[in-house]
């Protein structure tokens, strides 16, 4: 139970969304955009936030597509984890999808809620980062669409009363080789020590992060000391890792030295199952 009182409201438009969160923000309400909600439902509970209004934006249809197109795939941002895993539309997305939570939950969060939580691992941001994605968002100045990579500088960054619409993934990138890996503490279901994602295209590989450090990202810099085939995989491991954009993350589950370790092994796992051709 969420021990206070709050606003709820569930337009059926995007302009009904937007003008209810205007006149709720007008009136003091500190409103929230609402999908999926397991996070946001997790906080109240907590006493970590407090809105006084949510606007659940789960029956707006631009939000629920999930469908390929000529250019590519069209995902809502209202569209579950377990609905793009079960799609297999994009298998490296559809496998991180997978490996958030436990099967209720992936019924439950959702791709936007997942990007735009706070919890810090926001996992389906890496198949994004490498796909060149793009995304659809609507606010004061109508639809507008832009980069994937520059709303998301390891955290979602939207203009005021934006909602994100739909996440646009071109088709070169939907059936590329890929690989994803997830290191956890203990369990199967639980947040990343080390999670990697990557793509190769035209045998180049682009590949991003989560759980090393305080945000997900992707680093050039790591890419190009891993495509590098002059030195060992030992030696471009030991050098990409000491090229973190950040300081590595440190909590309950594993000490900053033990993140970069874990990441170390994985990332030189990784390039030699390149090298060998099984990937």
């Amino acid at each position: 139970m969420i021990p206070f009182d709050f606003i709820y409201c569930r337009p059926d438009s995007l302009t009904e969304a937007l003008d209810t969160y205007r006149q709720l923000e007008a009136e003091g309400k500190s409103p929230v955009y609402y999908s999926g909600g397991s996070e946001i439902i997790t906080l109240c509970r907590a006493g970590g936030i407090r809105p006084g209004a949510v606007v659940d934006i789960k029956r707006i249809p631009d939000c629920l597509c999930l469908f390929p197109d000529d250019q590519g795939l069209n995902l809502g941002s209202a569209c579950t984890l377990n609905q793009v895993k079960e799609s297999k539309h994009f298998p490296l997305l559809g496998t991180v999808c997978g490996r958030i939570a436990d099967h209720t939950n992936q019924c439950r969060i959702t791709l936007g809620g997942n990007l735009c939580g706070s919890i810090i691992y926001r996992e389906t941001s890496l198949p994004l980062l490498l796909s060149d994605a793009k995304m659809t968002v609507f606010g004061a100045d109508g639809l507008r669409t832009i980069a994937f990579k520059d709303a998301f500088p390891g955290r979602m960054h939207l203009r005021p009363g934006e909602l994100i619409v739909q996440i646009h993934v071109p088709s070169r990138a939907l059936r590329a080789p890929s690989s994803h890996v997830k290191r956890t503490q203990n369990e199967k279901i639980d947040y990343p020590l080390v999670g990697v994602a990557a793509i190769w295209q035209d045998n180049v590989l682009k590949i991003a992060f989560s759980g090393v450090c305080a945000h997900p990202f992707r680093s050039p810099r790591m890419e190009a000391v891993l495509n590098d085939h002059g030195p060992s995989c030992a030696a471009r491991a030991d050098k990409a890792v000491s090229l973190l954009p950040k300081p590595a993350y440190s909590d309950v589950r594993g000490s900053a030295e033990y993140r970069v370790f874990v990441l170390r092994n994985t990332l030189e796992a990784l390039l030699e199952d390149w090298e060998n051709g099984q990937i």
